[in-house]
């Protein structure tokens, strides 16, 4: 049988540049939070699902809440290696880069912005929305866009231009960029930007959630680590619900084991930027929701 060889696509160097940027700089701490969801899962089964709403939406809206009571995790960190310095930019408007499988079966992370106070109707609409325009993306073009787009910013700043954007530009060998020109390009342009992805979809947003529990319902285990984008502060990778047994206290102080819905999360941080004290009002909040859920109801519209 013979090898395969598959040069990298314009979407793969860009996910190669970004993560391995990543693991060079970023010194990441990472925490496994497995809440029991039971009480929020079962009013999801009986007052949510039935309206068409995704449990991912809910899950989406509550990690919102989250950030609300934790504003350390949603900012923005500018480091100076050379000067040992920089800053930690708290932003109030929370967007959320999602990674999204596209109907070509490529990855590609997409940005939710402005979710502070949505609805889990608005949210759904705004994902079907996306979902929608990237039936009418090409995802090489607007990958392309987006790496000329840095080149010509770091030029004009006098910066030095990195090895990797070179590469996701590169117009020669075996595996140069593709991309569109002449009629083709002005045929895709031609489409409005209401109707396709756009460079603004996929700039990264505050933080990152990434749903592998989505990819796959039945499986076992959970994240222990997952990249944080550069400039962000935090990445958050949500696993599959689990039936698992847990031990439960009465009033009294007795126990008993039952079987219970448990959700694994991993909440990966820059220690640059935040200790985990700056984390803990997230994860009570999101305690908080899960154990007395009733207040979701009122985000439904």
């Amino acid at each position: 049988m013979a090898n395969e060889t598959k040069y990298l696509s314009i979407q793969r160097k860009m996910v190669a540049e970004m993560t391995s940027k990543s693991w060079q700089e970023i010194p990441h701490v990472s925490f496994s939070y497995e809440p029991d969801i039971t009480a929020i899962f079962d009013l999801y089964q009986k007052e949510i699902k039935p309206l068409g709403l995704s449990f991912n939406t809910l899950i989406l809206r509550i990690i919102v809440e989250g950030l609300k009571c934790a504003k350390a995790m949603n900012a923005e960190i500018v480091y100076n290696y050379r000067l040992a310095g920089g800053k930690v930019i708290t932003k109030d408007e929370i967007s959320i880069s999602m990674p999204m499988i596209l109907p070509s079966g490529e990855m590609m992370t997409v940005t939710l912005r402005n979710v502070n106070d949505m609805s889990l109707v608005q949210l759904r609409n705004t994902i079907i929305d996306i979902r929608r325009r990237s039936f009418s993306t090409d995802l090489n073009e607007v990958m392309y866009d987006i790496a000329k787009g840095k080149l010509i910013e770091r030029m004009l700043h006098g910066q030095i231009v990195s090895q990797g954007v070179k590469i996701l530009l590169n117009q020669f060998g075996k595996g140069k960029a593709r991309h569109m020109r002449g009629k083709e390009k002005r045929d895709y342009e031609s489409i409005p930007a209401t109707d396709r992805l756009t460079k603004k979809d996929l700039d990264p947003g505050t933080v990152t959630v990434s749903n592998v529990g989505s990819l796959y319902p039945g499986m076992r285990g959970s994240f222990s680590l997952l990249e944080i984008l550069p400039g962000q502060v935090v990445a958050i990778g949500l696993g599959a619900v689990q039936d698992r047994a847990t031990v439960l206290k009465d009033r009294e102080g007795n126990k008993d084991l039952a079987a219970r819905k448990i959700f694994p999360m991993c909440i990966a941080f820059d220690h640059r930027a935040l200790d985990f004290n700056e984390i803990v009002p997230f994860i009570k909040r999101l305690d908080e929701i899960f154990e007395k859920p009733a207040e979701v109801l009122n985000w439904i519209s």
